[in-house]
């Protein structure tokens, strides 16, 4: 696909989250890290927009060693594309890409609920539910980036519960392709409240062990936030 390259002006770098932008060298890769993922996963960058990295450096007081391998751990978790002597970009996908990596996820969604449902143990079903009372209190704290990162864990360990490798490799690598949009979705109020009201749903039927059910719960809840993103990337005229 190709990438149209764009520079990221000084006000990117100034809209990254403020305070201290001298990293404590023992907490260097974590914390570039962290903050190049929030600004990506919040939209601070755009898609196809350059990662430009001599103010990325002067913003966080380091080299480029450090920032380059952030990116490398972001190209394999689908959020940049590494271009050979052209640095990084925020990934993107067209509308249609978009809409075929979700009807793909969607088939994936039904065989994980269904699997999921007889082969998680109780260990499994447990550490789910306390996953999901610790994401619903971050909801109501209106907390998102912890409380996505539980919702991640909820449904990487949903397909992992279904004990088909070839299953939890192709769900992981879709997922990574629309993380960004998935989280930015939970950004309308409306939306947010929603899911935690299918993540109920999705829970009481793990519980039960209701295969049937939990297919086509998690695949609803997918196409329900595909839609809910495709509604305000299409209003507002964006690339995905």
């Amino acid at each position: 696909m190709a990438i149209q390259m764009l520079e990221a002006g000084p006000e990117i770098i100034e809209s990254l989250p403020q305070g201290e932008t001298r990293i404590p060298r023992q907490n260097l890769h974590s914390e570039v890290l962290a903050l190049l993922r929030a600004a990506i996963m919040e939209n601070q960058f755009k898609p196809k927009e350059r990662l430009n990295e001599r103010l990325l450096c002067e913003r966080f007081g380091i080299s480029r060693t450090p920032l380059r391998e952030a990116f490398k751990v972001l190209a394999s978790e689908g959020l940049l594309t590494l271009l050979p002597n052209r640095g990084a970009v925020v990934t993107s996908l067209s509308i249609k890409d978009f809409e075929a990596t979700l009807a793909v996820m969607a088939h994936l969604e039904t065989m994980i609920g269904e699997q999921a449902a007889i082969n998680s143990d109780a260990q499994t079903i447990a550490t789910i539910r306390a996953w999901h009372h610790q994401m619903f209190a971050h909801f109501l704290r209106r907390e998102m980036a912890p409380y996505f990162e539980l919702n991640q864990k909820i449904h990487l360990s949903l397909a992992a519960a279904t004990g088909n490798g070839v299953l939890v490799s192709l769900y992981t690598s879709l997922n990574t392709r629309i993380l960004r949009y998935r989280y930015q979705a939970n950004l309308q109020p409306e939306r947010w409240q929603a899911a935690v009201e299918e993540h109920e749903d999705i829970l009481s039927a793990l519980i039960l062990r209701d295969g049937s059910r939990l297919g086509i719960l998690l695949r609803q809840h997918l196409l329900n936030k595909g839609a809910a993103i495709k509604a305000g990337l299409e209003g507002a005229d964006q690339p995905v």
